[in-house]
């Protein structure tokens, strides 16, 4: 099973910090290792680069981009997309500072709900811990100045 968390991620932080991303897969990997204050003080940093997710207008996204996928599931809690066999699936929880995304089969199960975040216009960053994958949903722009 595959899990990622979505983090929406202050602009200024996003623009800075783009092409280093796994600073950010760190920094979100020692939260998890840590105790004490050490937690606290990683707690604080990630509350400062994050922002919280506008609730409504993700659910909004999603309904309006998965409305004709006959197979999503919303349960009160969670959206669900069962695939053709139990051996493939994803689901997506919403809460107030991140998305939490758990797939399992084949790999572009959570491409469904991946590709509808990416039309959301705010600086989604996507980690998965456990397999050391890392990225923006939607990859930053770089401006070219002539």
């Amino acid at each position: 099973m595959r899990s990622y968390q979505v983090y929406s991620i202050e602009n200024e932080v996003a623009e800075y910090y783009y092409g280093r991303e796994r600073m950010f897969y760190d920094l979100f990997l020692q939260y998890l290792c840590v105790n004490g204050n050490l937690k606290e003080i990683i707690r604080k940093q990630i509350k400062y680069i994050t922002k919280p997710l506008p609730v409504l207008n993700i659910h909004h996204l999603l309904n309006q981009n998965l409305i004709k996928k006959s197979e999503l599931i919303w349960d009160g809690r969670k959206y669900c997309v069962k695939g053709n066999t139990l051996e493939n699936g994803v689901e997506l929880q919403v809460e107030e500072q991140r998305l939490l995304i758990q797939a399992w089969g084949n790999y572009d199960s959570e491409s469904i709900f991946l590709e509808a975040l990416r039309k959301y216009d705010g600086r989604l960053l996507a980690i998965d811990i456990e397999n050391e994958r890392f990225g923006w949903i939607k990859p930053i722009k770089e401006r070219k100045y002539v």
